[in-house]
């Protein structure tokens, strides 16, 4: 198996109300995926591989980064349809999605119980696939020989760190809610499983210039 460096996209429009308004990157985040890039210039990262998901978040974030590495597009590093969860636990549950950045706190461990449970009636896809496509594309690029880069979203790798760990759904829900924009996380073959040994790393953010710079919303 080989070693895998996942990456936050950079910040999107935190703005959104709903999927296809989320999907682009905020001025800043063009910035931390471009200093992310140089970061891993800079101090000689040795990666022969660069995988993203489909989104538009994720290719800009990998095109930023500019890392001379021809990439592999996989929907199966999509996010999850937060907005849309949210959406249906409102109109079925009457659960409200919050209007501020404290309410996520609760709101996301809710979201995906009851995506767990099944109870959210339309959902695109079921938790259970969701967390199928994940483990499957996962151990593909593991399988692969060098080590690799890839681009995704915060959820995808909160589930990712939370298979290998066996993380219960709030536990996850909270790793998710830490997890900055362009942020490392690496999983390393330990026996025969991928094990985290690096999580929310921001070594191109960390300078007291940019402190302001790091976010997760």
């Amino acid at each position: 198996m080989s070693t895998i460096t996942l990456i936050r996209h950079g910040q999107a429009n935190s703005t959104a109300t709903d999927e296809a308004s989320y999907d682009r990157l905020s001025d800043l985040g063009h910035a931390q995926a471009a200093w992310l890039g140089d970061h891993l210039r800079e101090t000689g990262a040795h990666h022969t591989r660069l995988y993203t998901g489909t989104l538009r978040r994720h290719i800009e974030t990998a095109d930023g980064m500019a890392m001379d590495i021809e990439p592999v597009r996989d929907a199966r590093l999509n996010e999850l349809e937060y907005f849309t969860l949210g959406g249906l636990l409102a109109d079925q549950h009457g659960i409200p999605f919050p209007t501020e950045q404290a309410g996520f706190i609760a709101h996301l461990p809710q979201v995906f119980q009851h995506w767990k449970d099944d109870k959210l009636e339309g959902a695109p896809e079921t938790y259970s696939g969701f967390q199928s496509r994940i483990r499957d594309a996962l151990a593909e690029i593991s399988a692969e020989s060098g080590p690799a880069l890839v681009v995704t979203s915060g959820g995808l790798i909160a589930h990712a760190i939370g298979q290998q760990m066996e993380l219960s759904v709030a536990a996850t829900a909270r790793t998710a809610i830490a997890i900055y924009h362009t942020s490392l996380h690496q999983l390393h073959p330990i026996g025969e499983h991928l094990s985290p040994v690096l999580f929310n790393a921001t070594p191109h953010l960390d300078s007291p210039a940019r402190q302001l710079s790091k976010t997760n919303i």
